[in-house]
């Protein structure tokens, strides 16, 4: 459950990412749970299925492998939030007992199931409440889940989870540390960026786009509201002026300079 890999790791307990992609994802009906044929009406498909996948939910932080085992087809294809593959015998390996200063809650939300035939694919919403020495701290990830009716039980072969990004908190700056991003920044000759200023905020407009309000993360660190992944990092020169940003989107920069 916990975001901050280094001591989890260390201490073999699963990262927040990881448990909540093996957690939320392995979710599958047993034949205790009743046996099952197409006949059975959706309606009950979709409450097991849920059910089942809340159960797994309220197990993470307890290390219960006994889910894992029993709902995980042998043969799964599994890709965590970080993009790694994993067998079941990664994901059942892995799941240990959050440690004294951990905790977790998690609730299945905004649950969907479509079903063809013997195959199920659900989607939804795993919002995490996480204690983490002493600090709470919350996430959201969207699964998506295919289940398949075999011998009477639903199993799950294959999931991939993606974790949903939220704005970061912003920060307020005097009007006169504001003025210092005002100016037209170019990609190419033809375009351009143009930052100006409305009492204490800032907005920014692209060549043939809308206007749109900037928002302060950090000193020379900005971002558009509704666009988590991008952020405006301001560089300057020796001197301390502004010379320009990079539009940086995860791992890669695009260079605007500054004209005016």
């Amino acid at each position: 459950m916990a975001s901050v890999a280094g001591e989890s790791r260390t201490a073999r307990v699963l990262s927040r990412r990881e448990l909540i992609a093996i957690g939320v994802t392995v979710g599958g009906l047993a034949g205790s749970a009743g046996a099952q044929t197409d006949s059975t009406p959706a309606s009950n498909v979709n409450a097991m299925l849920q059910r089942q996948t809340q159960e797994l939910m309220d197990a993470v932080a307890a290390g219960d492998r006994t889910p894992w085992q029993r709902y995980i087809a042998d043969t799964v294809t599994f890709v965590t939030e970080d993009g790694t593959r994993k067998s079941k015998t990664d994901l059942v390996d892995e799941i240990r007992a959050l440690p004294p200063e951990i905790w977790g809650r998690i609730r299945v939300i905004d649950f969907d199931v479509v079903r063809h035939d013997r195959v199920a694919v659900a989607t939804y919403i795993a919002d995490e409440e996480e204690g983490y020495y002493g600090q709470v701290i919350r996430a959201r990830y969207r699964s998506t889940d295919t289940w398949l009716l075999s011998d009477g039980a639903w199993r799950m072969i294959a999931s991939q989870v993606i974790a949903l990004r939220d704005d970061p908190p912003s920060i307020d700056l005097a009007p006169s540390k504001l003025d210092a991003y005002i100016g037209r920044y170019a990609l190419t000759a033809s375009v351009a960026y143009t930052i100006t200023r409305e009492g204490a905020n800032l907005r920014g407009q692209r060549t043939g786009r809308k206007e749109e309000p900037l928002k302060v993360e950090a000193p020379d660190v900005l971002f558009v509201p509704g666009q988590p992944r991008l952020r405006k990092i301001f560089r300057r020169d020796s001197a301390g002026r502004i010379t320009g940003f990079v539009e940086r989107r995860e791992t890669w920069d695009i260079s605007w300079q500054r004209k005016s």
